[in-house]
């Protein structure tokens, strides 16, 4: 067996132990990095040693360009319901809705949206504050902006909105955590909903969307309704087909775009009293006995409007649902 020298040993651990400076030292010298930091300082006013000094502390992470190509939204339905549709996530609603009530109740109010709808996004987004994610936002965010082709351009821009909301919130911005995909919070705002939607409900003058249960949950209800959530209205029914006529009606988009009324002329079936008038749009999820069939409504488009999916949807309002069971069955 053949040893090292001494020196190129001591080199060699040298060299392990040190590849993030090396990374960090060559991430400042990409092109794109360059213009993104050009840009800060000539259309946000940032200072350009202040952002050379971020950028040398920032780290570019594989295990997030590994997590952002796997979303659980590419898996089937009846996977992707398991993952959220569980009695620990149930019973942990159940106590969240407890330990807030009076707060849940205030932002139902002021509103519309029902305390079971905002409990089971924060119990969907990070088992009620539980799972807020352990990266630093600002790693995330970069990782994707300058290591993801595929999403550059949009995380840049958040990874913008991200330094201008730590410069207007007076935090330090390597100090925040949260998702792969720099979602912050126990609701998980991207840096732009941040800015644009969370909203200081306990009244102290921060936003703070880690620790104020207050802020967390009068965000979640503005964000529903400035995405225009309809008080009182259903969110989704199951139906039944009766033919295969259906199938022309399926994968149209989120967004109500036929009357209930046309719908219903292709075979489609319903139980609930609805008015035939409003616009639905048709699913068929994969279901763990078979294909599942429902009819989204507007307020299944806004929880759409949190995250661009139907699976996620469909998550959140059957855990709101079980949530209420439950709450209401204890309270007999």
């Amino acid at each position: 067996m053949r040893y090292l020298p001494i020196i190129s040993l001591f080199t060699l651990l040298l060299s392990l132990a040190l590849p993030s400076h090396a990374a960090q030292q060559s991430l400042l010298k990409r092109t794109a990095v360059k213009q993104f930091i050009d840009e800060m300082v000539t259309k946000h006013d940032f200072k350009s040693n202040e952002l050379v000094n971020l950028f040398a502390q920032i780290e570019l992470k594989e295990s997030i360009i590994k997590a952002i190509t796997r979303p659980a939204e590419a898996k089937p339905w009846r996977d992707y319901r398991k993952i959220f549709i569980q009695d620990s996530r149930i019973q942990g609603g159940v106590d969240y809705w407890n330990q807030n009530r009076k707060l849940l109740e205030r932002a139902e109010a002021e509103f519309g949206v029902p305390p079971e709808i905002i409990t089971a996004i924060i119990g969907v987004e990070t088992r009620y504050g539980r799972h807020a994610g352990s990266y630093r936002v600002p790693d995330a965010l970069a990782t994707i902006a300058f290591d993801y082709p595929k999403r550059a351009k949009f995380f840049r821009k958040e990874l913008a909105q991200y330094l201008i909301m730590a410069r207007e919130e007076g935090f330090d911005p390597l100090s925040k955590k949260g998702s792969y995909a720099g979602a912050m919070g126990h609701p998980q705002f991207i840096p732009s909903s941040f800015r644009h939607y969370a909203i200081d409900f306990d009244g102290d003058g921060k936003r703070d969307l880690w620790e104020s249960n207050a802020d967390i949950i009068g965000s979640v209800a503005a964000y529903f309704k400035r995405h225009g959530w309809k008080k009182g209205e259903p969110v989704t029914t199951p139906v039944s087909v009766s033919s295969k006529d259906y199938k022309s009606l399926v994968g149209k988009g989120l967004k109500p775009k036929l009357s209930l009324q046309r719908i219903v002329s292709y075979g489609v079936e319903h139980k609930q009293p609805l008015n035939q008038e409003q616009l639905a749009t048709l699913m068929e999820l994969e279901g763990r006995h078979g294909d599942e069939h429902w009819i989204g409504l507007h307020n299944f488009y806004v929880i759409t409007r949190y995250n661009h999916s139907p699976l996620y949807a469909m998550a959140v309002y059957q855990l709101s649902q079980e949530i209420a069971a439950l709450r209401a069955e204890g309270m007999h």
